[in-house]
């Protein structure tokens, strides 16, 4: 089955939020949680050290594997370590398929307080506007290398009859009216 739902959404115990970086997986992933009553993953604080230090994808799959070995969770994105596992285990994909420029302003904000007031995030690191803007590691470059790509992934996703329901969001309006009705 392709085409999620609320219901589907509603009995899962088990939920993936997936979409490119600035749609607002993250916060949706923890206000579902909250209203599914499970708890919520973060793969970034999982799967990032201090000093923005990746672990390789052994190390990661070690983390990540216990976490999802529980009954219920909301992981707010699959990390491409996991994504076979994730991808077996999940009830229903929630994909935030919104246009490139909402999570392109969603993440140039989110970017520029973060690197301003230095908020801790992912195991204590910060973003920083030399970081933000003038790296090629760039969360900014990130977003342009790979928001096709997620966009291309979240419909084979949607449009996939083996694989798990997936609710197919195109507006962050979409996202609110869904957590009304979780």
């Amino acid at each position: 089955m392709a085409h999620g739902t609320v219901d589907h959404l509603r009995g899962a115990r088990r939920v993936v939020c997936f979409g490119a970086a600035g749609s607002g997986k993250s916060t949706l992933a923890r206000l579902l949680a909250e209203a599914l009553g499970t708890q919520w993953i973060s793969a970034d604080d999982t799967c990032w050290d201090p000093g923005w230090s990746m672990p390789p994808a052994d190390v990661q799959r070690a983390r990540m594997l216990p976490l999802l070995a529980a009954d219920s969770w909301v992981l707010d994105t699959p990390y491409s370590s996991v994504r076979q596992d994730v991808l077996a285990a999940v009830d229903v994909m929630v994909a935030l398929d919104y246009p490139r420029l909402t999570s392109l302003r969603r993440l140039l904000r989110r970017t520029v307080v973060r690197a301003w007031t230095k908020q801790p995030i992912c195991n204590g690191n910060t973003e920083s506007f030399r970081m933000s803007f003038a790296s090629r590691e760039s969360i900014l470059a990130w977003h342009f290398r790979t928001w096709a790509k997620k966009r291309r992934e979240m419909r084979d996703y949607a449009a996939d009859p083996a694989g798990p329901p997936v609710l197919l969001l195109r507006h962050p309006r979409e996202a609110t009216r869904l957590l009304e009705l979780v």
